[in-house]
């Protein structure tokens, strides 16, 4: 059982991403789904936001507006939409559901100014 994390990259501010999360072998549908990041200056992850079962989302107030979470239960795959980003975003983006598995290797995202 593992979550695979996919889609940063290098852009630069104001531009635009779309991160993947493909959950093996987990009833995908039957769970809430969180994304969260780690940044080179924090000593935590930063919970970013989530996607219940009934597809409402919650977003923390520093994404909100920006980025949006979706999901395609039939493939067991979670997105994270990431708009007009900001050198701010910059971190290791990593996915996980509740309650949560091991984390997996997150996807780094670095946006330049």
């Amino acid at each position: 059982v593992k979550l695979v994390e996919s889609g940063g990259g290098l852009v630069q501010a104001g531009g635009s991403l779309r991160l993947s999360c493909d959950f093996s072998e987990v009833r995908f549908a039957y769970r809430n789904l969180d994304w969260y990041r780690w940044a080179p200056t924090n000593q935590a992850r930063e919970w970013v936001g989530d996607i219940y079962r009934s597809g409402t989302t919650h977003y923390s107030d520093s994404v909100k507006g920006r980025f949006t979470i979706s999901r395609d239960n039939a493939n067991n795959t979670m997105y994270l939409q990431m708009n007009d980003l900001k050198p701010e975003d910059t971190a290791v983006y990593y996915c996980n559901t509740v309650p949560q598995m091991p984390w997996g290797q997150g996807t780094q995202v670095t946006v330049s100014s």
